[in-house]
């Protein structure tokens, strides 16, 4: 095989916001040599804002390292293979800052949805507003669903909601839990730019006690879909509550099952991430209903009720 010059970036463990990540690197161009011996990689330095850092030498055959991911940049390619090999090296598209922003171009976000974003954008933590690829994802389930009664647990300034609302029928409700009165505010003014808000039933106070105020109230089983993204150590409560809530075939989606990569960290065991890391394992285990988590945002996994 001839030479090629590849940019090649190897990673021992999870991909954390701090760490380097394709990305983030101003790689220098390395040389590789593929051959039918164990592939090579000579020391190289590279720049990452405006620090060095050293890129060790790699052999791939008998190598006692257990590298988790191989993470390629060959041109416009990026991609990631799991470690295990029965996954017949299947790859997996890397989102890089390039892919992200053309995703993004490819959102059909509705202008107040826009004007709602851009206004939260300035706010203290607005990194908990959902983006907008899955706000869209959120309000095509609801769609494909055909729900008609719906649940948001934990919801800021109002995007998901108001995605959510948009799309709901006339005669559609929307039960949504807050506690934070500044952020409500916001929700509450777009929900009335947009001429939602006889859909919307704002809930201000502790999430899991508006929950159980709706089953105390005999509207246990009458919701179609729910969504969480609210504070992760309570999420296990928020969705046994929701189960009660959400009729068979109905959906329930957990926001932020990834945390930023952290879960699949064993070095990271702060309470929010073994929270989550317990959480995910689970609903692995848990026959009530049937899952599919989603690299999108900052992961979500969507259960239905059996």
């Amino acid at each position: 095989m001839a030479n090629m010059s590849i940019n090649l970036v190897l990673y021992h463990g999870s991909l954390l916001p701090h760490e380097l990540v394709p990305s983030q690197l101003r790689l220098a161009r390395t040389r590789v040599l593929a051959t039918n011996r164990a592939l090579e990689v000579s020391t190289e330095r590279w720049s990452f804002y405006g620090s060095s850092c050293c890129c060790y030498c790699f052999h791939f055959n008998g190598c006692s390292c257990r590298w988790k991911w191989l993470v390629r940049s060959c041109s416009t390619i990026e991609s990631v293979i799991a470690s295990d090999e029965n996954y017949g090296n299947k790859q997996v598209v890397s989102l890089t800052p390039r892919l992200y922003n053309y995703i993004l171009e490819n959102v059909r976000e509705p202008e107040i949805l826009r004007q709602l974003r851009e206004d939260t954008a300035s706010m203290r933590g607005s990194q908990m507003q959902v983006s907008p690829e899955q706000a869209q994802l959120l309000a095509m389930l609801v769609q494909t669903l055909g729900a008609e009664r719906c649940i948001e647990v934990g919801i800021y300034t109002g995007y998901s909601s108001l995605a959510i609302a948009l799309v709901l029928p006339e005669s559609g409700y929307l039960a949504a839990c807050e506690r934070d009165a500044k952020s409500l505010e916001v929700a509450k003014k777009y929900y009335h730019l947009a001429g939602v808000s006889h859909k919307v039933d704002v809930k201000q106070g502790l999430a899991a006690e508006s929950l159980e105020f709706l089953i105390l109230n005999g509207e246990a089983g009458s919701y179609d879909f729910a969504f969480i993204d609210a504070d992760k150590r309570m999420t296990p409560k928020y969705f046994e509550l929701l189960l009660q809530l959400v009729r068979v075939g109905g959906l329930i989606v957990i926001d932020n099952v990834l945390w930023h990569g952290k879960v699949a960290d064993p070095l990271v065991n702060d309470s929010k991430t073994i929270s989550i890391r317990n959480f995910n394992q689970q609903l692995m285990e848990d026959k009530r209903v049937s899952i599919s988590m989603v690299p999108i945002g900052d992961g979500i996994t969507i259960c239905r009720k059996n």
